[in-house]
């Protein structure tokens, strides 16, 4: 007799089939806006993937806010439910932000939840300065460069439900923080909280941002195919936005296109893949839901934790 696994694991094929009657309320247009660089997803992938997972967070969160109603029944409260929360996790150039974006759009356009929020986690990076003086510029982007209790302080009051929680503001343009900038979150139905390490668990006797999430989601793909990705973008970005005189990066704009190369699977190697096969890779298993890309960035199969 085969094991129990906690995972049902999902082909394409029958991952397409649960999306029952879900419409699809996105043209190309709009997904072209939401589209990540160098990011080939169209309305097949939207159709496919996207809208069966709108379905199910649909249905978890009805879920969500009936255990809330019972609770609320039984201390006779009669207290708002709180924000539902959503954590979406994978590597750099995997696709987890055009997931974000994806879903923070489709969701809001359901009757039950308009009212959706996204934050990244890259707002609650520590200052390019205060990174220097810590003497970790080189490890951006690996859990300690972020500031931890200030990321779940933020989360845990967005769940409380204060009327406004305020999040610092990150430039991707600057490659830093904006000092003075705010984000500020007024008690969303769902917020979507995307980022490199957001299923990392807590050090001992402390809490983990993943604490207070509701539903989790994996973006996963062969080491190897994100490098790829991860090159194709970095040209792409050298002819766009790291052209901009304000960029932080518009020395490499001036590199040559195998300079550019090699430098890009040199940053991969050393800080990206190392902080993928450290610390985010084996967050993989605390997911509640596993997508697994293929080569040209589709998703194949599906992993759906049923515990």
């Amino acid at each position: 007799m085969e094991a129990p696994h906690p995972y049902v694991e999902l082909s394409r094929e029958q991952w397409r089939n649960l999306r029952k009657n879900t419409p699809l309320t996105l043209t190309a247009e709009e997904l072209e806006e939401l589209r990540g660089v160098d990011d080939p997803i169209d309305l097949v992938e939207v159709t496919d993937i996207y809208l069966p997972l709108t379905r199910l967070l649909n249905l978890h969160f009805t879920g969500a806010r009936q255990r809330s109603a019972a609770l609320n029944t039984f201390l006779g409260d009669d207290q708002e439910p709180p924000p539902y929360i959503l954590g979406i996790a994978g590597s750099v150039a995997v696709g987890k932000s055009t997931t974000a974006r994806l879903l923070h759009t489709l969701l809001a356009r359901w009757p039950e939840h308009p009212r959706v929020d996204l934050i990244t986690t890259d707002s609650f990076l520590y200052p390019n300065k205060m990174l220097e003086e810590r003497g970790i510029t080189d490890r951006k982007g690996f859990p300690e460069s972020y500031d931890r209790r200030a990321l779940v302080r933020f989360v845990a009051d967005v769940k409380a439900g204060l009327p406004e929680v305020h999040a610092p503001v990150y430039s991707h343009l600057e490659y830093d923080i904006v000092p003075g900038a705010v984000q500020t979150v007024r008690r969303p139905d769902i917020l979507v909280v995307e980022g490199l390490n957001v299923l990392q668990p807590a050090p001992p006797a402390a809490l983990a941002v993943n604490d207070y999430f509701d539903f989790s989601i994996y973006v996963d793909a062969k080491v190897e195919d994100i490098r790829s990705w991860y090159v194709d973008r970095f040209h792409k970005l050298r002819r766009t936005a790291f052209a901009d005189p304000k960029s932080y990066f518009t020395y490499i704009a001036e590199l040559s296109d195998g300079e550019a190369t090699r430098f890009a699977r040199n940053v991969w190697r050393d800080v990206n893949e190392r902080n993928l096969i450290d610390n985010i890779a084996p967050t993989r298993g605390r997911a509640g839901l596993v997508l697994q890309k293929g080569s040209d960035h589709a998703v194949r199969r599906v992993r759906l934790r049923r515990t």
